[in-house]
């Protein structure tokens, strides 16, 4: 249903006027006589919006309830924020004051939606009247009440709607008395009496934030790679047009987001050396995370990358593969960065005049100084500056950005810039990189960011595992954040891929591209790439500052296992997201299993992995066939979606063998056996 806004909200007294006064009976008169409380999905009583996808169903639950007996009638209402035009629909009790009821919106933006609740009198009355048929008691006098309801409804009714109850009425005078009782209650008339309702005692909650936005930002596999080093030599910069010929590769993987660290022109001053040396030699290529120099900042592309008409016709060709390009977004400088010379008061500077640069003790980025956002000469300038940048970069067709370290930055430049780029832009995506507290890491979420990192990274142990995924199944996670499960990143080289070899690589895959419908992997993942600085989870040689060419042709790489995972992804909508997750016994603390089925029931998903790279794994193991309406002895029909292998699987009570020189996990389909 729709229908133009109606709505005019009137101010309700409240106690919260002057919180100590007693409540005086004029105030008692105003408050709502039914109840609307903990409406779900909801984010801090509405202050920031929920997320959710075009198409998604939203289910919406509530208590509602009121005094005495009477019927209530609750709807579910919703509309684009932009439109005056409000969809509805009827929610379904669930008993015990609980009601339920979904939509799904087909435009990307921010949405709104509400419950309103009233005493629904004549459903009311048609309980109270099939009781009493039921129970043989005389309802002559309830049968005059029914007319009564009617006539009313008439009176208060025009067109055809009026026409329809005077026919009835008409219709009811000719009838028996039992004919009447069976008229009364007809599903019919309680239509037109539910069309023509006075909705006796409304009320109505507070409007809720929903923020819609595409299938991407909830479902999609990222691949990082640095453009320099798609070069055959390391003396030899790589070029855009050098990427080119990794696309192709890149989309057979099953990726559909190629991600750019920085690709702005790097700065000299303090520019680091190989495995970051304070000094650097001639050749070395410096971090691109030391953002500037003469020839532009981050509205300009490193020279030796190539054009802006090269970085085009990437775009374009990415899109032919249907790969997406995302750049990073990484508010600091080099010292070289025009911004010093042109706003020198959107920095800060120390005591004796130098420039304060960026430092995570024990860390020091000698070559990178950051913005300061609340400097005098910085508002509203440099907010604006950094606006323009990202609304640049999306006009040259980027509509995915990885945001670096936005724990860092104001939370309320963040919840400006977002919601002004994607009112323009609906369809862009952002990707927090914070490792941080979880309090931060939400709330980065609630003001609008698409995804974010994780602590999967380090998630390890069976119960680890369980527990952080089950975790951001539960609000408010599961309103606001959704979770990109990386696997590593030029920044992190996990211990527990340190030593565990090919097994321990695929192991890291399966959960990622299992347990998330977000994830991503930094270039050199499938080459099982690991050589750490000795006690450090860093990269030996590290990417970050110097070119690594790369043969990724090499023997024993799990390119083809990659693909596979990532086509197994594409084709069971169960895996679109992380929510749903369910997890069943297997009796054995190395080994991960767990469930995922779409709402229908259809795709049913069931992912055993063996968390020891080094050992075969065995564990006795339930199918959960209550999950399918089945008994303990049933049949189903098992897959392996990474062989094709079928058979049937007889009874709830199952034995695996898991060896992980072969494969360290399984990733069965579930039906019941026809």
């Amino acid at each position: 249903m729709t229908r133009d806004e109606p709505f005019e909200s009137g101010r309700m007294a409240s106690t919260d006027d002057h919180p100590d006064a007693p409540l005086g009976l004029s105030q008692a008169l105003l408050l709502p006589r039914i109840v609307i409380e903990n409406t779900e999905p909801v984010l801090d009583a509405g202050l920031y919006a929920v997320k959710a996808v075009v198409g998604q169903p939203i289910s919406v639950s509530s208590k509602v309830y009121t005094d005495g007996h009477d019927t209530l009638a609750v709807m579910l209402n919703w509309r684009q924020a932009s439109s005056r035009r409000w969809h509805c629909q009827a929610m379904q009790s669930l008993g015990n004051d609980s009601w339920q009821g979904s939509f799904a919106v087909s435009e990307m933006g921010r949405h709104v939606f509400f419950i309103e609740a009233w005493i629904d009198q004549y459903a009311s009355y048609c309980h109270e009247l099939a009781k009493k048929v039921a129970a043989a008691v005389n309802v002559a006098l309830e049968l005059k009440e029914g007319r009564i309801h009617l006539e009313q409804a008439a009176a208060r009714s025009n067109g055809p709607l009026r026409t329809q109850l005077q026919a009835l009425l008409k219709r009811l005078s000719k009838l028996s008395a039992n004919d009447q009782v069976e008229r009364l209650l007809h599903a019919d008339t309680r239509t037109l009496m539910a069309e023509a309702d006075l909705r006796a005692y409304l009320s109505r909650s507070p409007e809720f934030p929903l923020e819609v936005e595409r299938e991407r930002a909830l479902f999609a596999s990222w691949y990082e790679l640095f453009p320099r080093s798609i070069t055959d030599d390391p003396q030899r910069h790589g070029t855009f047009n050098d990427v080119h010929q990794r696309l192709p590769m890149i989309r057979d993987m099953g990726f559909d987001v190629l991600y750019f660290p920085p690709i702005h022109p790097i700065g000299t001053a303090h520019r680091k050396g190989r495995n970051n040396a304070l000094q650097a030699e001639p050749d070395d290529p410096g971090s691109p995370y030391a953002i500037g120099s003469p020839e532009g900042g981050h509205e300009a592309i490193h020279p030796q990358l190539g054009s802006r008409e090269d970085f085009r016709r990437l775009v374009a060709a990415a899109a032919e593969h249907g790969l997406e390009i995302a750049l990073d977004f990484a508010i600091q400088c080099s010292q070289d960065h025009p911004w010093l010379k042109e706003h020198p008061g959107w920095f800060s500077w120390r005591p004796d005049g130098s420039i304060r640069y960026a430092e995570n003790p024990p860390k020091k980025y000698q070559d990178i100084v950051n913005v300061d956002f609340y400097a005098a000469e910085a508002i509203p300038s440099l907010w604006l500056a950094l606006r323009d940048v990202v609304v640049g970069w999306v006009e040259e067709g980027v509509k995915q950005f990885r945001v670096d370290n936005p724990h860092t930055k104001p939370l309320p430049f963040w919840q400006w810039l977002i919601a002004d780029v994607r009112s323009r832009y609906p369809e862009v995506i952002f990707l927090a990189e914070a490792f941080t507290t979880p309090a931060m890491m939400a709330r980065l979420g609630k003001v609008g960011y698409s995804q974010s990192y994780t602590y999967f990274t380090w998630r390890n142990t069976k119960a680890e595992l369980q527990r952080y995924f089950e975790e951001l199944n539960q609000p408010p996670w599961r309103y606001c954040y959704r979770p990109n499960f990386f696997v590593n990143t030029p920044d992190i080289n996990p211990y527990f891929l340190h030593e565990s070899g090919r097994a321990g690589f695929l192991i890291r895959a399966a959960l990622a591209t299992m347990g998330s419908g977000l994830w991503g992997m930094y270039s050199g993942f499938e080459l099982y790439e690991a050589t750490p600085i000795p006690g450090k989870e860093e990269y030996l040689d590290s990417e970050k500052y110097e070119i690594r060419p790369r043969d990724f042709t090499q023997p024993g790489n799990i390119i083809a296992e990659i693909a596979q995972l990532n086509r197994i992804r594409r084709q069971n909508p169960a895996l679109h997201t992380h929510l749903g997750v369910q997890f069943f016994n297997a009796w054995n603390d190395n080994i991960l299993y767990f469930g995922k089925r779409t709402p229908d029931g259809d795709n049913f998903i069931l992912v055993a992995v063996s968390l020891d790279p080094h050992n075969a794994q065995e564990a006795n193991f339930e199918l959960p066939l209550w999950e399918l309406g089945l008994d303990d002895n049933a049949q189903t029909l098992g897959e392996d979606l990474m062989t094709g292998h079928r058979w049937t699987w007889h009874g709830k009570t199952q034995w695996m063998r898991i060896e992980p020189w072969h494969q360290p996990f399984g990733i069965w389909r579930i039906e019941k056996a026809h």
